[in-house]
């Protein structure tokens, strides 16, 4: 039998090999760690899922992968255990999704028009490799049975793209949408020859110079990808400030050593994960998200902050969750922890999820303000740039205060100017009133 990719976990399907642990003869176990995949920033460890012995090996270090390619043969193997059937209700945020009967979900009342070109990419992605059936529930197999509907055309929202019944609801809801909408020539037209995009055309800048070629890094091609999708989906607008971080900085000095005493480095990015949660407690627009499927604001009631990391290899955005009910002690532990961890290439996809807004600090490099890209499927991003002493007028006297760059961008489809600049004056507020209780409270517990 053959040894194939398993499901990576939600939203991820595919990775580039690191390093490959297993070759044509050796002993396997099941469980035992066979290769290093690369995805989506992180690096994990993928066991084997079968015992025996390797016989031909179809991949090398480099090649990329997807959920269900075969990577190796194996000899007497044993096959995994079946999955367990899984409950006809199951528990999906706060709410309890109950499999319905066949007519208690909507159906189209007439058949709709031929699938549009959107339509038919969507079901091609959302195709399993050849030979292995769509990851479903056999209550959901069942219901597209009785629906008459081809599971194999409906893209699966859940761990490891397993399809579940909102996936199916949303399906059904697209083909009615599709057979509503009306049959103008120009629609038509539009259509049936939509507009191809331009192939990249290759320079040989050679012909001006010497030059030295080397290929993008997996990780590297994602940033690349990511932000260009943002930057291109999201209509940026950055709201520009200054906050006045004289006396934080003067209680940062004053209890960092005590804070390094129980292992820990009080950092301005500790004082921000504070400063940022108690402002967006006041704006909640901004710890949003924009369902461009549904059209609904999705208004979140956690706050997991994502913290830009500058490592070698690239930019990677680790999550920080439930910020609002850590204290100052435990976020800066846990801020040197995943900052070590993004180095090193040791944070797992999962700690790259669920954020709801980002932090990026370049005060421990340089510069002054710049412009962040929103983080998508977030709505805004703060970009702390390096504080400077800069002369200050306060009441009747100049004096000298120390000035931190502030630099918020946001998704201008679901915030307006207004209210941004309202979260800037609250944020530089947060900053400057800094409650020196919250900094000695976690040294006395």
């Amino acid at each position: 039998m053959d040894f194939r990719l398993p499901p990576l976990g939600e939203g991820a399907d595919s990775g580039t090999i690191v390093t490959l642990f297993v070759k044509e003869g050796d002993a396997i176990a099941k469980d035992q760690p066979v290769l290093e995949l690369e995805n989506e920033k992180a690096v994990a460890t993928i066991p084997s899922t079968v015992s025996g012995t390797v016989g031909k090996v179809y991949v090398k270090a480099g090649d990329k992968i997807a959920v269900g390619q075969r990577i190796f043969a194996v000899a007497e193997a044993a096959a995994a255990p079946a999955a367990k059937p899984e409950p006809e209700a199951w528990r999906k945020g706060e709410r309890i999704i109950q499999t319905p009967s066949p007519e208690q979900v909507p159906v189209p009342r007439e058949p709709g028009p031929a699938p549009s070109p959107a339509l038919e990419e969507e079901e091609e992605a959302a195709t399993p490799p050849a030979g292995m059936p769509p990851a479903a529930a056999p209550s959901i197999r069942r219901l597209a049975r009785d629906l008459g509907i081809d599971l194999t055309r409906v893209r699966g929202s859940g761990r490891g793209g397993r399809i579940v019944l909102e996936d199916v609801r949303s399906y059904i809801q697209r083909l009615q949408r599709l057979a509503a909408q009306p049959k103008t020539p120009l629609a038509t037209a539009s259509a049936a020859a939509p507009t191809p995009k331009p192939a990249p055309e290759s320079i040989d800048f050679s012909k001006w110079g010497p030059v030295a070629k080397s290929p993008l890094s997996p990780l590297r091609q994602v940033i690349a990808r990511r932000m260009s999708e943002n930057w291109n989906s999201i209509p940026h607008v950055t709201q520009f400030d200054s906050a006045d971080i004289t006396a934080l900085n003067a209680l940062r000095k004053q209890y960092a050593p005590a804070y390094e005493k129980k292992g820990a480095r009080l950092t301005l990015t500790s004082f921000a994960l504070k400063a940022v949660v108690e402002t967006l407690k006041k704006h909640p627009l901004f710890n949003s998200s924009l369902d461009e499927a549904t059209q609904e604001l999705v208004t979140k009631h956690y706050y997991h902050i994502g913290i830009a990391v500058d490592t070698e290899a690239g930019l990677i955005v680790p999550v920080i969750r439930d910020v609002d009910k850590k204290n100052l002690l435990e976020l800066s532990r846990e801020l040197e922890e995943l900052a070590r961890k993004a180095r090193e290439r040791k944070v797992s996809a999962e700690e790259l999820k669920g954020g709801t807004f980002t932090i990026s600090n370049q005060g421990g490099i340089g510069g002054a303000h710049f412009t962040p890209i929103v983080n998508k499927p977030e709505v805004a991003i703060l970009g702390l740039g390096r504080g400077a002493l800069q002369a200050v007028v306060r009441g009747n006297a100049i004096e000298p205060r120390l000035l931190m760059p502030i630099g918020l961008s946001y998704d201008h489809r679901v915030i307006d100017g207004g209210s941004a600049a309202r979260f800037t004056v609250d944020l530089v507020q947060a900053f400057e009133n800094f409650k020196e209780q919250d900094v000695t409270a976690p040294l006395s517990q």
